[in-house]
């Protein structure tokens, strides 16, 4: 765990003893001190230490007023593609969100501690939460982030710049996919099984995120994949927590060594179970053992690697707070992250419109989630209830003002170990040695399931079929064929048919000669073909891949990170 962030929990009684003692009401902030005249010459040539991010965190947070210290623990999404100038429709979703027109003002009106930018793609299983986009294309987003960053710095607690935060796991939960450099999803990793490829690949993405002006990631899924779910799927790195556990750090080490903040999520594991929580409270029945030697080994390995956030899940964890969203359990937060696996860095909710925990109010809502040891509170379904609702506990006494400025020190903290990290140059994106990291991590994931690794799946003239919908990964795999000496003929060839996220049985073909699958491997269980082969993802740097083991021009070293019913995890060695 990192030394500025422990220091963070020394300092923290002191900064709470000093704001308990004041007035309960509003404050003014502190006056800054006037800056030094630029001619005045230094004292001494002595070099002097960087500003530590715990220290600047404690005493910026003594000087805020309620409203501020309320407003640093928000984190909504807002409509607009642009931090000032947003459609009228945009203008209408600020206004019944939070009373406001733009995003900029939604940070001046709330003294926000930042922003989620959401977005839409496809087979995206978070979909239900995402009600806007605020991506276009990589230079909207900049000058968007930039926006952002504008207004935060107006306000009082400006010295420490905004989280801007987005969920960019790849795969299925992908924000931003034109004009960067697009991972394969999580399971790919797994399937690849080399933490040093892992780690080289996030570092690329987190460099293109920090140039874009992001400088929170809500990944890497930390999330054992114990049931056949849906929503988590390939976005979790395998079924075994040991090697899942290899894959998280890595992901940690490559994002924040790029500067970007990540995120464990979704603590304590919600892969335990296939049910939904976008659309109800999914309910975890493994007992104590089994979530200690299943669930929580990758969060672990995560916080042994430094990860600045973690993220809770809205879980009906029976073994440890029954019936309690684990969202809301001092119990899980408090207790077993904090106490046992030892996490003092930040604490976030999973977004607070999901069905899961809507039910309350969002001013309810955020104060339990605050009480239970969160320390921000992401996505409110409602921006002016949930701040109006804080500000309330916090002057009833409902909201301890310890466990307030305790939640603000850490976000606080975070930020100023942000504010020192290089901001890369536009140019980054998509460079020669991202697309090359990509590239490496797809091809080491491919996977034969069944069939003869020593030679070609399919020889002569290929005719490439896919699952309905998914007409643009036939055409991609079409034209990598072609570029890697295949021909592909529109009928007759040997069939490579292609399924992917949420099909099922009835879209598999009888007389595929190959059947590829380009999200989790569970279905290739039910095909019949001769050579079952696994992706894990649809994207460029896969179907290429893909495409080369079909050309024979390299063999599917990859293995499967989670158990296929009938089939070998690969047949080759």
């Amino acid at each position: 765990m990192s030394s500025p962030l422990r220091r963070a929990l020394v300092v923290l009684p002191l900064v709470t003893a000093l704001i308990v003692s004041g007035c309960a009401g509003s404050r003014k902030p502190a006056a800054a001190p006037a800056p030094a005249s630029p001619s005045a010459a230094p004292t001494s040539a002595a070099p002097t230490a960087a500003p530590d991010p715990a220290a600047r965190a404690a005493q910026l947070v003594g000087t805020l007023a309620d409203e501020d210290l309320v407003g640093q623990v928000l984190m909504p999404y807002a409509y607009g593609n642009s931090a000032t100038k947003v459609s009228g429709g945009s203008a209408a979703g600020n206004r019944k969100l939070a009373g406001v027109e733009t995003p900029a003002e939604m940070i001046a009106k709330y003294r926000l501690g930042g922003l989620i930018l959401v977005g839409f793609s496809a087979d995206d299983p978070t979909s239900d939460t995402n009600p806007t986009t605020n991506v276009d294309n990589p230079a909207q987003v900049r000058e968007l982030t930039a926006g952002l960053q504008a207004a935060a710095g107006k306000l009082p607690a400006g010295a420490a710049p905004a989280l801007i935060g987005i969920d960019q796991e790849f795969g299925v939960v992908t924000r931003i996919s034109e004009g960067v450099t697009n991972l394969p999803s999580p399971m790919a990793f797994g399937a690849a099984g080399d933490p040093a490829i892992t780690e080289a690949a996030w570092r690329a993405a987190g460099t293109e995120l920090a140039a874009l002006g992001v400088n929170v990631d809500f990944a890497p899924s930390a999330d054992v994949l114990e049931a056949n779910s849906k929503v988590i799927g390939s976005r979790s790195y395998g079924s075994d927590p040991k090697a899942a556990g290899a894959q998280v750090g890595a992901a940690v080490r490559g994002l924040q060594g790029a500067g970007v903040a990540a995120t464990l999520k979704h603590f304590p594991g919600h892969g335990q179970t296939a049910a939904d929580s976008h659309k109800g409270l999914p309910v975890v029945t493994a007992d104590r053992k089994k979530l200690e030697s299943t669930a929580l080994p990758p969060f672990s390995a995560g916080i042994a690697a430094g990860a600045w956030l973690v993220m809770a899940g809205h879980l009906d964890v029976r073994a440890v707070d029954p019936e309690v969203p684990a969202t809301f359990s001092r119990k899980l937060l408090t207790d077993v992250l904090r106490g046992q696996l030892g996490f003092t860095g930040v604490l976030v909710t999973d977004a607070m419109d999901m069905a899961a925990v809507a039910k309350q109010s969002p001013g309810t809502t955020a104060v339990r989630a605050l009480n239970a040891g969160n320390d921000l509170v992401l996505m409110p379904p409602n921006v002016t209830e949930a701040y109006n609702g804080v500000l309330a506990a916090l002057r009833d006494g409902s909201l301890p003002r310890a466990r307030l400025v305790e939640a603000v020190t850490r976000v606080l903290t975070l930020k100023f170990r942000l504010a020192g990290q290089p901001r890369p140059e536009m140019g980054t994106l998509n460079s020669p040695g991202h697309q090359e990291a990509a590239r490496r991590a797809a091809a080491s994931s491919i996977t034969m399931l069944r069939g003869n690794c020593g030679r070609p799946p399919v020889t002569g003239p290929v005719t490439v079929t896919a699952a309905s919908g998914r007409e643009g990964s036939r055409d991609r795999l079409g034209r990598a064929l072609a570029a890697a000496g295949v021909r592909v003929a529109p009928s007759g060839g040997a069939v490579v048919h292609l399924v992917g996220y949420g099909d099922t049985a009835a879209d598999l073909r009888a007389d595929a000669a190959v059947t590829v699958a380009m999200d989790t491997p569970y279905l290739l269980g039910r095909a019949g073909s001769k050579v079952l082969l696994a992706t894990y993802s649809s994207n460029s740097a896969s179907l290429t891949a893909l495409a080369e083991v079909l050309a024979g021009r390299t063999r599917p070293t990859g293995r499967s990170p989670v158990p296929v019913g009938g089939l070998p995890r690969t047949t080759c060695s």
